[in-house]
């Protein structure tokens, strides 16, 4: 139960820091996204709780989360256990072999992502503007694969992720952000790893309340 709790709350806070952190770096991004969450939620009348109906109006939220999660999974090593024997790449892989499969770098493989290395919101719209139904959190593309897939996927993955929909456009929509004067003009993406893959040095910002 403890491992539940510490992997579920780690991995969610690591969540939310890096999507603040790309967005303070693609300041546009941002800029998009607090648009849209607060024309949504003041427009909504003059009840500004967040909840999750106003969720499922935020076209670009998803977007910007599945391209966090895509450069930024907070578990990118995925431990398995074959149940029989398999090829796989002309390789024999006996039955009750451990495989650690590295699902971060299959989500940065530019065989597969355009412009890999890149934050592109944009990549998880489809043609009528909406955000693509396929390479979801769920585990049922295995180009993208932030909580693993099939029957040994993260079985918080849901819950975990509407949590981070909330925090993330609570913090968007109440405030401002910015980096501190006489610093440095960008957030330093270096990552060092532990029970969730996080940024090296503290996420530092400055909070300046928004009020419509």
């Amino acid at each position: 139960m403890q491992d539940m709790f510490l992997a579920g709350s780690s991995t969610t806070a690591s969540i939310v820091e890096w999507a603040m952190a790309e967005l303070i770096n693609h300041p546009d991004e941002m800029r998009k996204l607090q648009e849209e969450i607060r024309t949504t939620i003041h427009g909504g009348g003059d009840n500004q709780q967040i909840t999750e109906d106003h969720l499922g109006k935020l076209r670009r939220l998803k977007p910007v989360l599945k391209e966090t999660l895509r450069l930024h999974m907070p578990s990118p090593l995925v431990l398995r256990e074959t149940v029989e024997d398999t090829e796989l790449l002309g390789y024999h892989v006996p039955a009750r072999t451990r495989v650690i499969i590295d699902v971060g770098a299959i989500a940065r493989d530019p065989a597969t992502w355009e412009r890999a290395e890149e934050f592109l919101p944009e990549r998880w719209f489809g043609d009528d503007g909406g955000p693509l139904a396929t390479a979801a959190v769920a585990g049922q593309d295995f180009t993208f694969l932030p909580f693993g897939g099939g029957r040994r996927g993260c079985p918080g993955a849901a819950f975990g992720m509407a949590s981070v929909d909330l925090v993330l456009t609570s913090l968007l929509y109440h405030f401002d952000w910015e980096l501190p004067a006489g610093g440095a003009s960008t957030v330093d993406m270096d990552e060092v790893g532990g029970l969730a893959v996080r940024l090296k040095k503290p996420l530092c910002l400055v909070a300046k309340p928004w009020s419509p």
